[in-house]
């Protein structure tokens, strides 16, 4: 008890004291966090994935030294014509007006007329074959032909019976546009006029208290040890919480897993294979191809396999399965 009330008044008095810690490592944690974040990516380079040595982009340096007859070679007649660049058409009045200024390049489909055919004269077929096809005068509906193509217009005359004729009772109700409903509402515009009684309304005791934002308090709601109290340290879990934490057995003849490397005994080891096991464990001695070829008898059969019978087990078992 006496330990206990001194831990109590040591937490008391040094509280403020470990919030201000909490703080501290807060921020320092963070602060550190974000210089490392800020520091630039650093290119890893193992021994095993280096290609050779470092080479920076951008430079006229080749990956790897040239020889001197590499340097002083004379290039042949076929690389110098094709290492001349392209021709440069932009000469003249094509420079960078025609071709460049509002295409892509490209000659215009309109060309430039020569001032030999803007002051030739065209010959008499050229003129006849110039002029427009006439009808002749007995055409019917010539009218027609004058500004369109030979078909009627749709705009027609109205008669002066029909522009001084009064409608009668049944086309000008059928005439009339249909009504709206009576409980008909048009839409209503966007920016509305808000009324006077709006504009100098003042808000409610209980409304402002609604419209307050919810007070948060700052920093850790509670510290990450907390004081036990004495009742908590006094009682005794009753029969039946004994009964739950008891953790749960495991059933009658269970075996753990057997681990993977387990020792090996001493007899184990002390023990020496009997002479069976010896003369199984010999390779068997065959002979090599190149002197079994020459022997006639290497393929014959021995007289006691002629004459062997087959057991009743293994004539059993070569059944096939009736399914």
């Amino acid at each position: 008890m006496d330990n206990t009330r001194e831990f109590e008044e040591y937490g008391e008095a040094n509280g403020n004291t470990k919030n201000n810690d909490e703080f501290d490592r807060i921020r320092t944690k963070g602060r550190e966090r974000f210089k490392y974040l800020a520091k630039h990516k650093e290119p890893k380079m193992e021994w095993y994935t280096c290609i050779g040595p470092p080479q920076n982009w951008g430079t006229q340096e080749p990956l790897w030294p040239l020889n001197k007859a590499t340097i002083s070679a004379n290039a042949s007649h076929r690389i110098a014509e094709l290492a001349t660049p392209k021709k440069n058409f932009q000469t003249g009045v094509y420079i960078n007006r025609p071709l460049w200024q509002y295409s892509c390049g490209r000659a215009s489909v309109l060309t430039t007329v020569d001032e030999n055919a803007l002051n030739a004269q065209a010959s008499s077929r050229v003129e006849q074959l110039a002029n427009s096809k006439t009808y002749p005068l007995h055409t019917p509906n010539r009218i027609e032909f004058v500004y369109s193509c030979g078909r009627s217009s749709p705009i027609w005359s109205v008669p002066n019976s029909a522009l001084n004729s009064t409608a009668t009772p049944r086309v000008l109700h059928l005439s009339q546009h249909k009504p709206y409903h009576p409980r008909f509402q048009p839409e209503k515009s966007l920016p509305w006029e808000v009324p006077e009684p709006a504009k100098k309304a003042k808000a409610s005791e209980r409304v402002e208290q609604l419209a307050s934002p919810k007070a948060r308090p700052e920093g850790p709601f509670r510290e990450p040890t907390w004081q036990i109290t004495e009742r908590a340290l006094k009682s005794v879990a009753s029969p039946r919480c004994l009964e739950l934490a008891r953790s749960k057995s495991l059933a009658e003849g269970f075996l753990p897993a057997k681990d993977i490397e387990w020792p090996v005994s001493r007899a184990a080891k002390q023990a020496s294979a009997s002479e069976r096991i010896t003369a199984l464990s010999q390779p068997i001695q065959r002979m090599n191809m190149n002197i079994l070829q020459f022997n006639p008898e290497a393929f014959k059969v021995k007289p006691q396999a002629l004459k062997g019978q087959i057991p009743a087990r293994v004539n059993e078992l070569a059944q096939p399965i009736n399914r």
